[in-house]
């Protein structure tokens, strides 16, 4: 599975961006499918996760009721939108795919190649 990031870019604080990861070669259907993000100086964290199966997702607190995660398996794309945008969510965002039993442990196995989202104050 080969993923391309993008949609990234520069926003003011209090905007949106849509994030979407692009599938070129495979299908993600059966994949767990995860957003990333790392900060400058920062160790990477995640911001989102999408089960396959059950089509349950996660957030962290520092993102929930602002990022939504959503799967399009006809189009084969996982999207991130991002609403109500700080400037502490300036980052580059990274798009996973993982075998389901793995990312339980939080093992992703193929990655994009990163979009830079900028935020503004």
């Amino acid at each position: 599975v080969q993923l391309q990031a993008s949609g990234g870019g520069l926003v003011q604080a209090g905007g949106s961006l849509r994030l979407s990861c692009t599938a070129s070669e495979g299908t993600l259907t059966y994949y767990n499918m995860g957003w990333f993000r790392q900060a400058p100086g920062k160790e990477r964290e995640i911001v989102a996760t999408h089960t396959w199966s059950s089509g349950s997702t996660y957030y962290p607190d520092s993102v929930k009721g602002r990022f939504t995660i959503s799967r399009d398996n006809a189009k084969n794309t996982v999207d991130l939108q991002m609403n109500s945008l700080k400037p502490e969510d300036t980052a580059v965002y990274y798009c996973a795919a993982g075998i389901p039993h793995l990312t339980d442990s939080g093992e992703y196995d193929y990655w994009g190649q990163g979009t830079q989202v900028t935020v503004s104050s």
